[in-house]
């Protein structure tokens, strides 16, 4: 008997441990299906599918062979000290998560673009004006991380008519868009970017990344957009540029606590717009049918579908 250990600590993921069952039983009857903490002999535990396990949970599955993430990031996985070595990790990839990024980026970078905060203030004040625009072709977006995610934004962005860069750790090659990598590119990146979109991964390189030095290279006036992960940005300093006026407005999508604490200045600043971390939520049946097709691979023999690198974190 296959064994499948589900661990999660959201509320609302946890809350449905009778619809994952039962959509893993439709899937892969053969497959026996526990809940933490209802696990039993952990000896008998072979795949975990987890979001942010407890310090010391997957060390303590001694027959495990592959840990397979309820989400796009796995730095929840990585920020266990204890993690076991040379498990396999598997991340979602799929084509509904790529949709649904690709809107919010889209719907956020437009609202940018086409100054759509100045005009609900000009509407709350009754006052009928016109704004300077520019063409897309005319505003530069720069997108951080060129995944599947990342990726797939830029190309819709340059397909209706933006100048979109793109950079990366690493080279990457995406259709319409010029790429800049590593350190040495970072710098040009920045300098040429009006509206920032960062789909970065949480890793040890990117931790606090987004700091005062970091959005000063951006020119003055420039906007930001986050879907990556709020422990990539000092929100002090993210918070003393839009002040400043050195960035012009700011969409975040997640956040160094989650959820924002009601007490917290981002809720109320008159130029950051909050979404709780929807940008792309995944599809359950997308994920239960990956969750699936990953155990098959791995009883065979094969690679999980979308492994992710111990040596990059992602």
């Amino acid at each position: 008997m296959t064994t499948l250990l589900f661990y999660s600590d959201s509320d609302d993921i946890g809350s449905r441990v009778d619809w994952w069952r039962d959509t893993v039983a439709e899937q892969m009857p053969e497959l026996e299906f526990r809940a933490w903490p209802d696990a039993g002999d952990l000896a008998e535990i072979d795949y975990a599918l987890v979001w942010k396990p407890e310090p010391g949970l997957l060390a303590s599955l001694p027959n495990l062979k592959a840990i397979l993430s309820l989400g796009a990031g796995v730095d929840h996985i990585f920020a266990d000290p204890q993690l076991p070595q040379g498990v396999p990790i598997s991340r979602v990839v799929n084509e509904n998560m790529a949709l649904r990024m690709r809107e919010w980026v889209l719907l956020h970078v437009l609202s940018h673009h086409r100054r759509q905060r100045e005009y609900d203030q000009l509407q709350r004040a009754r006052v009928w004006r016109d704004l300077e625009q520019p063409h897309a072709g005319e505003r530069c977006v720069g997108v951080m991380g060129l995944g599947e995610l990342g990726g797939d934004s830029a190309r819709h962005l340059a397909a209706i008519g933006f100048d979109v860069i793109g950079w990366s750790r690493s080279p990457r090659e995406v259709p319409g868009v010029r790429a800049f990598h590593g350190r040495d590119g970072l710098k040009a990146f920045l300098a040429e970017t009006d509206i920032l979109v960062s789909v970065l991964p949480l890793t040890p390189e990117t931790t606090d990344m987004i700091d005062a030095d970091f959005l000063s290279r951006l020119p003055r006036g420039a906007s930001f957009i986050n879907a990556g992960r709020g422990q990539q940005v000092v929100e002090a300093d993210l918070l003393a540029a839009l002040d400043s006026g050195h960035i012009s407005e700011a969409t975040l999508d997640v956040f160094q606590t989650e959820p924002l604490p009601v007490t917290d200045p981002l809720w109320t600043h008159p130029r950051v717009t909050v979404t709780p971390h929807i940008a792309a939520f995944t599809d359950p049946r997308a994920l239960v049918r990956q969750v699936v097709e990953d155990i098959r691979r791995v009883e065979r023999g094969a690679e999980v579908t979308n492994p992710v690198d111990p040596a990059r974190g992602y």
